[in-house]
């Protein structure tokens, strides 16, 4: 039998499938395992649902996470109707093969509420040391609307630029970027690789002033990136390729 500590499902075949949901213990609850999905990029923990065997099945056959729901005793595939999937990428189960860890590429937000993650609500640091009343007064619990998430990245960054290009010109810099070509927008790239350059070299240890130009060139890399129709997906793919490649060996062979 295969020895199974992660599960790539790009390679799996129905023997193998077979094997790994035998391996699987669905008899602590009634059928059903709890599953935790995890952005592939960030690891971020961005939801707890719960899968029987037939969505794990599912999961691991299309690519994409499929769940059970137990408020409707149903099996469902995330984002089926907000559009909301999330691609998996690898799966990992714990030491008593009863519990799911799925590594996933989501697509837009992982809650319902709009927040990226379920995780949104925390109990803040007011809490008392051995006491086992929390006040609501304790748990941060915001609106959707208006609370900003904290958690930041590159793919979301990429996300959000991406999701200005069908906007009007006249009211978003992306889209007239995009509008006006990639001599545009390559110009501005030059400029802002300039400026990092110059805040690198005369900015007498200023940090703030590099971080902030390298945020404007990272923009403007990302929006050519955009125009040019790559997704951020296809960087880190090739970055990837990279990995345990000396950078010397990498140039001779180009």
């Amino acid at each position: 039998m295969n020895n199974f500590n992660d599960i790539t499902v790009d390679v799996f075949d129905e023997k193998t499938l077979g094997l790994f949901l035998k391996k699987i213990d669905f008899s602590k609850l009634n059928g059903l395992i709890p599953a935790v999905a995890q952005d592939y990029f960030s690891k971020e923990i961005l939801m707890l649902a719960f899968m029987n065997e037939e969505s794990l099945r599912k999961t691991v056959e299309t690519g994409y996470a499929h769940y059970f729901s137990r408020s409707r005793n149903k099996l469902w595939k995330k984002g089926e109707t907000s559009g909301h999937t999330q691609h998996i990428k690898e799966i990992f189960f714990d030491c008593d093969n009863d519990s799911i860890l799925l590594e996933v590429i989501q697509k837009g937000p992982a809650c319902h509420t709009g927040h990226k993650t379920c995780f949104y609500s925390k109990i803040n640091n007011r809490l008392p040391v051995n006491s086992g009343n929390i006040n609501e007064s304790e748990i941060d619990n915001k609106d959707a609307a208006c609370d900003k998430e904290k958690f930041y990245s590159l793919k979301l960054l990429y996300d959000l630029i991406a999701g200005r290009k069908g906007s009007d010109p006249e009211k978003s810099y992306v889209a007239k970027l995009l509008n006006e070509g990639p001599e545009k927008i390559g110009k501005k790239l030059q400029e802002e690789s300039l400026e990092v350059i110059l805040s690198a070299v005369g900015s007498d240890g200023d940090k703030d002033k590099i971080i902030y130009e390298c945020a404007d060139l990272m923009f403007f890399y990302i929006v050519m990136l955009i125009y040019s129709g790559i997704d951020f997906f296809n960087v880190i793919d090739e970055l990837k390729k990279r990995e345990g490649v000396s950078g010397l060996d990498e140039k001779k062979s180009r």
